[in-house]
């Protein structure tokens, strides 16, 4: 019995002992320990007796930027507008439906954004969201504009648009050059016919190659950004914190067509290149290496014996190209542009495109493991250093707009001669369901070389007429009718 009290006195001595240990610590960790909100951040805790928590925090706390997007919403949201498309489509017509305009046809509407690039009514858009259309307009504050067509450059998808206004906000043109990976963005647009809708997240790459660019020089150099992006916000605004222009937004990757992750934009470098080309002369003043280059895989490195995987490879060379004359050679690995290293093929294109005929190139090269240094001029589609004009001519009868095809492109597609088919009104041409981009090179065998040309042979012809040319994949066939 003595045994057993002993024991429970010892233990009642112990818990009371314990419990004061236990109060005098806890007292000591809550003397240490600042009051953090719920919405703060939790610091990692380590050498607890030599730091002072409250000032390290209050330090932390103070390193947080300030992320207020309000002025960069609100301005770049007075520069974008909404833009609606209305198109006719056509079904396949027998000879007398041509004739007497009996085939069923059916209104199509369209939707995206523009961005005012100047204050006179000039607005750059997606060519995807324009291509086709029989009728543009333009919405801003209510107030709706009929737009007309300036120009179009579809390796880089962009478009300018008119409208008949003065005195516009402008947006400010920022430098996508600058814009690091990491960066905020917001993107600016339409979507969902939901207009003036502002989204913001990060840059998440910069120079993505998508290969979704249907044209014979596609430029694909795109801005990665998480913000969301939906159907409608083509040809809207990506602008950094300050409210300036980085980026017009084009694509998104996704398995629904909505929003899942990722979108795609034009840098502005490349865009504002391109559009200042067609106010100022109706085209883009492409500048031509008279080479192509693709990427140096690991598969094409091991080729030719290297282990630098930087750069792009010389895969194809123009007869009488610019690279031709100073002797770049199929295999060259560049690895400089104009003295700054060259990455992936992206990046070259994107160098490439900020260029114009008659601009001097300075090149770095690897060949069979040594460096050589070329100097060419850069020439334009028809390999001279001029500014062109485009050749276009539109047939009122026919309701279809047509262009020349440039020396550079009918050396890639392996044809003498070819007129475009650039633009179909709602008419007599558009019932022949031949679609905008496809090239004719001859009708009834007979070669065409000029807009002009295949419009009086198309206006006079009677009886069966077989068209011949190459579609926008490069797919050589033909259309057969009976007039």
């Amino acid at each position: 019995m003595n045994q057993y009290l002993k024991t429970t006195i010892s233990a009642i001595l112990g818990g009371v002992i314990g419990a004061l240990l236990i109060l005098h610590l806890t007292n000591n960790d809550n003397h240490q320990k600042p009051e953090i909100s719920n919405d703060a951040f939790q610091a990692p805790i380590s050498n607890v007796a030599n730091r002072n928590f409250e000032e390290d925090f209050s330090n932390s706390v103070n390193k947080i930027p300030e992320l207020d997007f309000v002025e960069a919403s609100k301005n770049s949201r007075e520069s974008v507008v909404y833009i609606k498309t209305v198109s006719e489509a056509y079904g396949r017509s027998s000879w007398l439906d041509l004739w007497l305009g009996g085939s069923g046809s059916m209104q199509q509407v369209g939707s995206g954004s523009g961005v005012i690039f100047k204050s006179d009514g000039y607005i750059i858009t997606n060519n995807h969201v324009i291509e086709g259309a029989d009728e543009i307009e333009v919405v801003r504050k209510k107030k709706t504009y009929k737009a007309s067509l300036v120009g179009r450059d579809p390796s880089t998808d962009l478009a300018v648009l008119k409208i008949d206004e003065k005195n516009l906000p402008a947006i400010s043109i920022g430098s996508s050059k600058d814009l690091k990976v990491g960066s905020w963005v917001l993107a600016v647009g339409n979507p969902f016919n939901l207009t003036s809708t502002v989204t913001a997240r990060i840059v998440s790459a910069k120079g993505r190659e998508l290969n979704i660019l249907k044209s014979n020089f596609p430029i694909e150099s795109f801005i990665q950004t998480d913000a969301a992006i939906n159907p409608g916000n083509s040809g809207g605004a990506l602008v950094n914190p300050q409210g300036e222009l980085v980026g017009i937004n084009t694509a998104i990757l996704s398995r629904t067509g909505s929003y899942a992750g990722y979108g795609f934009a034009v840098p502005i470098d490349i865009a504002k290149k391109i559009a200042t080309d067609i106010i100022e002369y109706g085209m883009v003043q492409k500048a031509f290496l008279g080479a192509e280059v693709s990427s140096l895989t690991p598969e094409v490195a091991d080729k030719l014996n290297t282990q630098n995987l930087d750069g792009v490879v010389v895969s194809y060379i123009q007869e009488q190209g610019a690279a031709n004359k100073v002797n770049l050679q199929k295999g060259d690995i560049i690895r400089e542009f104009n003295g700054e290293d060259i990455s992936t093929h992206a990046e070259f294109e994107e160098k490439l495109s900020m260029l114009s005929p008659g601009d001097k190139l300075y090149l770095t090269i690897d060949r069979n493991g040594k460096s050589i240094q070329k100097e060419l001029i850069l020439t334009n589609s028809e390999n001279t250093t001029e500014l062109l004009k485009r050749d276009v001519y539109f047939s009122k009868s026919l309701a279809a707009e047509f262009e020349s095809v440039p020396l550079v492109e009918r050396n890639l597609l392996d044809i003498k001669s070819g007129v475009r088919v650039v633009d179909v009104k709602n008419g007599f041409f558009k019932r022949l369901n031949i679609d905008e981009g496809f090239i004719i090179t001859d009708i009834n065998g007979k070669e065409v070389n000029s807009p002009k040309e295949l419009s009086n042979i198309l206006e006079s012809i009677k009886g069966k007429v077989v068209v011949r040319g190459v579609n926008k994949k490069g797919v050589k066939g033909y259309y057969s009718y009976y007039f």
